[in-house]
């Protein structure tokens, strides 16, 4: 079975630093893409990074300079690096990824996500 592993959340002040991770593990021929969500309560999943078809990475304007998203194929995991961290900043992050399994078909995946709390 294939899952998804978020790990790296947690309270920090604002302007500090944080380190998530999301893991694949199962059974699994190919992972075409891996990007990270948030949410807030009571408030709609917004994409914050992902990598793009083109080899890059895109980001949301709220966290564009200060998020990094990078991966590390052989450890089938993704990273968000997060730096000068804001209040706003404060949500559950989920990582999020279509990969292609036995059934060939590819399909989208989410982890379980991780809580970020940004303390002022």
């Amino acid at each position: 079975q294939v899952q998804l592993v978020e790990s790296g959340g947690g309270l920090v002040q604002a302007r500090g630093y944080l380190r998530l991770s999301c893991a694949a593990s199962g059974r699994i021929i190919r992972i075409n893409g891996m990007c990270w969500y948030r949410q807030a309560p009571g408030k709609q999943r917004e994409l914050v990074a992902r990598f793009t078809s083109g080899g890059g990475s895109n980001y949301a304007d709220s966290v564009k300079g200060r998020f990094t998203i990078s991966g590390d194929n052989a450890k089938k995991t993704v990273y968000l690096q997060m730096n000068s961290l804001k209040p706003e900043d404060t949500a559950v992050y989920y990582c999020n990824a279509e990969i292609t399994t036995r059934e060939l078909r590819p399909r989208d995946y989410w982890g379980q996500g991780t809580q970020v709390t940004v303390s002022t």
